[in-house]
């Protein structure tokens, strides 16, 4: 008797009726905030560009460095290795530190500011498990 309401209840309610439409049809508020044109027109600060490659641009340094001083087969093997680093991680729904990448980088030995004011139990992200992985998957 329950799977012959529910079978009615599914023919009864079409799909498309309940799935957005409009500008904002593929956008997730929870997961990605609140739109603002402004933010994606202009940096909100001149240094902002600057801190956003801050890592990229101190990466570059760094191998260019290495490749005077070592030649070329130096910084090809630490870009390998920090592509082979980058691909494992944890899933979607907990907080990877990425200890592997910071050894490859030498951050292992400093304490920065997302060290000590980047606590992940206080995230804003942590989100239920299984619509994270489904998320990930495409499933979706």
């Amino acid at each position: 008797d329950s799977r012959g309401v529910s079978s009615l209840l599914k023919a009864s309610i079409p799909v498309a009726e309940l799935a957005a439409s409009g500008p904002l049809e593929g956008y997730d508020l929870l997961r990605r905030g609140f739109t603002s044109v402004k933010n994606e027109l202009l940096p909100s600060h001149p240094l902002e560009l600057s801190e956003k490659n801050f890592q990229l641009n101190q990466d570059k340094t760094n191998f260019a460095t290495l490749r005077n001083i070592q030649g070329l087969h130096a910084p090809l093997k630490l870009q390998m290795e920090f592509r082979a680093v980058k691909q494992v991680q944890r899933l979607p729904f907990l907080h990877s530190s990425n200890i592997a990448l910071d050894t490859l980088r030498g951050n292992d030995e400093s304490i920065s500011f997302e060290d000590v004011l980047n606590d992940p139990s206080q995230s804003e992200v942590m989100g239920e498990p299984h619509m994270m992985m489904e998320y990930k998957l495409g499933l979706l």
